[in-house]
């Protein structure tokens, strides 16, 4: 069900249920869950290589909303909903949209009074300019293209994703639907956006995938990638000061450790620095416990 469609419904279900008040006792408003998770899969932090349907019931044992359920001693309990989706976008599609999330996590009666802390983290996969290619499926054509690089001209040549339409002001018109009925249906919580870790340094061209923990791909002409990066995090604090909103900066707190460094936070494939079986460009366990306890610390109890 789409965002635009969800919101709809809502608006049927609340005007029927008044209609209907005098007729009978309405179902109690749910309570809340103290902690929801919408998000993508640097949320999730898991992915089925096997499956392409965009399955929403897997979440890495170590990813962050994990640990911070930990943190807050709600993990395995009702306390919390995650319907964070490997491949989830703002409302670009084809997997799970922040609508359709926040519908799912709505049906669970996540959203109350006693909710504490909602954390969104989207935009990597969405489209924002005239073309329909997504960051992952510019993967092949772009960013591991070392012929040809992955320079700001492949946005023209049509191998990357036009990454020149990111701004705040969009970001935050294609997220404020379902902000807005958050915050009416969970009016004590905290909302954030959640930021991406620094997957490369900001400004940079160079970018690096670690293989086995010893022999790097680098392309030394990945400007492109790097750019769509550094605009999706300024979209992402601009977007949150506009929707009245929490941004956490997760890209200045995991500064250094991107993928090039000696130290990285984010998995490269088979790299047993960072954990062999890791999703690669997505963190490490360390990464998201990093993450989870800087949460937690500041939005915890």
């Amino acid at each position: 069900m789409g965002l635009r469609r969800w919101m709809c419904a809502a608006i049927v279900a609340f005007a029927v249920t008044t209609a209907t008040a005098g007729g009978g006792a309405a179902d109690p408003a749910p309570a809340g869950k103290e902690l929801v998770v919408l998000g993508d899969s640097f949320s999730a932090n898991d992915w089925n290589h096997f499956d392409d349907s965009y399955g929403c019931n897997r979440h890495g044992p170590t990813a962050w909303p994990v640990q911070l359920a930990r943190l807050m001693d709600v993990y395995g309990t009702e306390q919390v909903s995650d319907t964070s989706c490997p491949g989830a976008s703002i409302d670009s599609g084809p997997g799970w949209t922040l609508g359709q999330e926040a519908a799912r996590a709505e049906a669970a009666g996540a959203f109350g009074p006693n909710t504490e802390l909602v954390t969104l983290q989207f935009g990597m996969n969405d489209t924002w300019g005239t073309s329909a290619r997504t960051l992952w499926s510019s993967l092949h054509s772009c960013v591991f293209n070392l012929e040809q690089g992955c320079d700001p001209d492949s946005v023209a040549q049509g191998r990357m994703t036009d990454y020149t339409g990111v701004s705040g002001a969009l970001m935050a018109h294609r997220m404020s639907n379902a902000v807005t009925y958050i915050k009416y249906y969970a009016p004590n919580a905290r909302i954030v956006l959640v930021g991406y870790p620094e997957l490369f340094a900001p400004g940079s061209s160079t970018i690096c995938l670690s293989i086995l923990g010893a022999s790097p791909f680098i392309n030394p002409r990945g400007r492109a990638l790097v750019e769509y990066l550094d605009r999706i995090d300024l979209a992402q604090q601009e977007a949150a000061q506009l929707l009245g909103i929490d941004f956490f900066d997760t890209r200045a707190l995991t500064a250094g450790h991107d993928l090039c460094s000696p130290q990285p936070w984010l998995n490269g494939i088979l790299d047993p620095r960072t954990g062999i079986d890791g999703l690669p460009f997505h963190p490490s366990t360390q990464g998201d416990a990093v993450l989870a306890n800087a949460i937690h610390s500041r939005y915890g109890h």
